[in-house]
C-alpha cells in the first residue's frame, strides 16, 4: 500500500504525463498559447510554461520570461476545468426528418480526460459545478459523463497575484480534497515535486510512477512554500454575514456607482470557473432535413437574459450587475449550500475597467444602509 506522499523528480512529471497518455487519458494542462496561459491538451511536460511567470491585476494580464526552472510558477489563466466539463457549446439532441421524424439524443460516451495543473481554488470550482450539475432531483447528464472519466492532478499555489484571495473563501492555497494526486514544486536544493495521494485512482496511478519516500526537509520545505503563498496574499474579502448584507441591501447607491464603470460585457462571467448560466439554441439546416438544439453559455449581463413578458427585467446596468454578484455571494448559498466564489480573482483580472468583487463589498460593507436605518 502506497504512503500518502511520494517525491517525484522532473524525469517522474514527464513520466506522469506518458502515463496518462499510454492509459488513453487526453491530458490538459496549462500551456502558453496565444498570449495568455491556456488549459489545453498536452503530450509531455515540455508543453508546460516552464520558466514563466504571470502578473495580474485589475484590468491586466501579462506574462514575462524568467530564468526560473520551475514548471508551475504561473497562477491561472482565463480558463478553468469549466471549458472543458461544461464547454461553451454542446448539442443536446437533434432531429432528422423522416417519417416519423427521428430524434436523437446527444451522444454523452467521453473521451477520459487528466487535468493536471489545476489550482486549489480551481479544484474547489470543480466541486461547485458538481453540486449545481450532479446534487439535486436533475443529473446533468453531459456533466456527469465527464466528470465520471476525468482524474484531476492539482498543483498547490506557492505564489500568488494581486488578483487572488483564495484565502478568503477557504479554497487555496493547499488542495485540502477533491483531487486524485496535488502535487507541491519545490526548486531547491533540487528540483522535487511532493506528491500527495487523494484518492484509490490517484494511488494506483502513482504507484507505476518513478516516486521516492519524502525527507522531512522536503514536507517542511512545501509547508513552508505554500504558507509564504498564504501570507503574501493581499486581497481579502470578509464573507462573515454576507448573504444578509447583501440581502438588505438591494437598494444600495453603490451599485449605480459601480454601473458607471461596468460595460456589461459578461467577461467575468466567462473568465469565471463557477457560472453555470445556459441557454437553448435551435437551428436547423436549409434543405430542412435536419434540427438541432444546443447549450449555449449565457451571461446575467446581456440585456436579453432577464427577458420575461416581452421585455428585459433588468434593463440597467446597476440591476445586472447586482443580480451577479448577489447571487455569486448570497443566494447561491441558499441554492447549493456554498458560496459560488473560490477567489481565484479571475474576475477582477479580466475585467477590462477593473471593477473588484472585493472593493465592491467592501464598499457597500463600509456603507451598510442597516447601519443608519
Amino acid at each position: 500500500m502506497l504512503p500518502d506522499l511520494a517525491v517525484l523528480n522532473k524525469a517522474g512529471l514527464d513520466a506522469l504525463i506518458n502515463t496518462l497518455v499510454s492509459d488513453g487519458y487526453t491530458v490538459i494542462g496549462p500551456a502558453l498559447q496565444d498570449g495568455a496561459i491556456r488549459l489545453v491538451d498536452i503530450s509531455s511536460a515540455n508543453d508546460l510554461p516552464r520558466g514563466w511567470v504571470d502578473h495580474q491585476e485589475g484590468g491586466s494580464y501579462r506574462l514575462e520570461p524568467t530564468d526560473s526552472d520551475a514548471y508551475f510558477s504561473v497562477v491561472h489563466g482565463p480558463d478553468s476545468a469549466k471549458q472543458h466539463l461544461f464547454p461553451p457549446t454542446e448539442t443536446v439532441f437533434t432531429v432528422e426528418s423522416g417519417s416519423p421524424d427521428r430524434f436523437v439524443p446527444a451522444d454523452h460516451s467521453q473521451q477520459r480526460s487528466a487535468f493536471i495543473g489545476l489550482r486549489p481554488c480551481d479544484v474547489a470550482a470543480v466541486a461547485v459545478q458538481d453540486r449545481v450539475f450532479l446534487s439535486g432531483p436533475y443529473v446533468d447528464p453531459a456533466y456527469a459523463a465527464r466528470r465520471d472519466t476525468s482524474l484531476v492532478i492539482a498543483v498547490n499555489c506557492t505564489r500568488s497575484v494581486s488578483s487572488c484571495f483564495c484565502t478568503s473563501m477557504g479554497s487555496g492555497p493547499r488542495a485540502e480534497n477533491g483531487f486524485d494526486l496535488a502535487l507541491t514544486e519545490i526548486l531547491e536544493p533540487t528540483h522535487q515535486f511532493l506528491v500527495e495521494v487523494g484518492s484509490e485512482a490517484g494511488a494506483n496511478l502513482l504507484d507505476r510512477l518513478p516516486t521516492t519516500a519524502p525527507s522531512t526537509d522536503i514536507e517542511k520545505a512545501a509547508e513552508a512554500a505554500v504558507g509564504a503563498c498564504a501570507t503574501s496574499m493581499a486581497k481579502h474579502l470578509d464573507t462573515n454575514g454576507i448573504k444578509e448584507l447583501l440581502y438588505a441591501n438591494l437598494d444600495h447607491p453603490r451599485w449605480d456607482k459601480v454601473a458607471e464603470r461596468c460595460l456589461t460585457c459578461g467577461n467575468c462571467t466567462l473568465a469565471c470557473p463557477t457560472c453555470f448560466c445556459s441557454t437553448p439554441v435551435d437551428t436547423s439546416s436549409l434543405d430542412g432535413a435536419t434540427a438541432e438544439r444546443s447549450r449555449v453559455w449565457a451571461s446575467c449581463f446581456s440585456l436579453d437574459y432577464s427577458y420575461m413578458g416581452g421585455h428585459p427585467v433588468r434593463l440597467r446596468g446597476a440591476s445586472r450587475y447586482r443580480q451577479w454578484m448577489t447571487h455569486k455571494l448570497a443566494t447561491w448559498i441558499d441554492q447549493f449550500g456554498s458560496s459560488g466564489c473560490v477567489g481565484c480573482g479571475r474576475c477582477i483580472t479580466w475585467c477590462p475597467v477593473g471593477i473588484d468583487l472585493t472593493e465592491e463589498t467592501k464598499a457597500i460593507q463600509a456603507a451598510d444602509v442597516r447601519s443608519s436605518a
